[in-house]
């Protein structure tokens, strides 16, 4: 990253004193991740943070230090915007109806869309976490136990515990730095990738009874009734996406869950030879070449129907 562009963002977060943080609704372990330990550390060296997250903080996270002070809406005026692990600004939510163009971008994604004044984007980096561990002590920041496990998190979530394809030598050895703090790394992982809610598992059941498949292409379907059914609470599919990817001879899988009766979220995961950000990106959304996401208005049937026909086009001209 240019040194110039950490300098500016350094001098702009010591000169800053009342200062808004957020990240993307739906989030993931390195969204939280990513807020909680650039909140904590700036709220460390006295600066007044508000950390806030539309949907609010998932229960896989709530054990994490400063996760109980996140709020859901901004309260107030800030002199300094700041926006982590987020590709474009509409996934925000309503984190920032109403407030000027940020401040600051810190992301990782390919797709992002260089929204803020300074952007600091590095698409090479394993998650936005890998890279604030690196941001926070040339901004003059401190990496304490609970800002370290916060980043950790956002580490291990977003590599599926170290396993993705765009593992790197560099996010093990910032895994190694950052354990050196005292974090426990196997409890960790058990909290945030291993255990599941009852709840959860019954909502895993209604999709794994759906799934249906088409050559080297997998999905199925999440509803609203679905999620009522079984009671799960979150608007996600509960990590379902990365069991279908395991399934054998796979390319892609995908899976649609109904937000509303009028918007879709889909989520892709596909091998490497097959780039599914475009086509999230085709349906207004973003993500990596191996795992994205878009959120499309239009019924479950509509949408599927789309997504599909275009997936599959994704598969037989790669096959070519």
């Amino acid at each position: 990253m240019d040194n110039v562009l950490i300098q500016s963002t350094h001098k702009q977060l010591q000169a800053a004193n009342r200062i808004l943080v957020v990240s993307h609704i739906r989030p993931d372990g390195d969204a939280v991740g990513s807020l909680l330990a650039l909140g904590l550390a700036l709220q460390s060296v006295g600066k007044d943070v508000q950390m806030v997250l539309s949907d609010g903080v998932p229960r896989d996270f709530r054990h994490l230090k400063g996760s109980d002070k996140v709020l859901t809406w901004p309260q107030g005026d800030f002199d300094y915007i700041a926006v982590v692990d987020c590709s474009d600004l509409e996934r925000t939510g309503s984190a920032l109806n109403g407030y000027s163009i940020p401040d600051l971008n810190i992301d990782h994604h390919p797709t992002n869309l260089n929204y803020a004044r300074l952007n600091l984007v590095e698409s090479d980096a394993v998650a936005t976490a890998e890279m604030l561990s690196g941001y926070l002590p040339q901004f003059g920041l401190p990496i304490t136990k609970p800002i370290a496990e916060a980043l950790l998190t956002g580490l291990i979530t977003d590599t599926i515990g170290f396993r993705t394809v765009n593992m790197t030598p560099k996010a093990l050895r910032v895994a190694a730095d950052l354990m050196e703090t005292g974090v426990d790394l196997p409890a960790l992982y058990q909290r945030t990738l291993l255990s599941r809610s009852l709840n959860a598992v019954r909502y895993w059941g209604v999709g794994l009874s759906k799934i249906s498949a088409n050559g080297r292409l997998v999905w199925t379907t999440l509803t609203l009734e679905d999620r009522q059914q079984v009671g799960y609470p979150g608007r996600d599919d509960a990590d379902l996406i990365n069991v279908l990817s395991t399934i054998e001879d796979t390319d892609i899988a995908l899976i649609l869950i109904e937000q509303t009766d009028e918007r879709i979220k889909v989520s892709w995961r596909s091998k490497p030879g097959f780039d599914v950000s475009q086509i999230a990106l085709n349906f207004g959304g973003g993500g990596h070449k191996t795992a994205a996401g878009a959120e499309i208005d239009g019924s479950l049937k509509e949408v599927q129907s789309k997504v599909l026909n275009m997936t599959q086009s994704l598969l037989s001209k790669s096959s070519n």
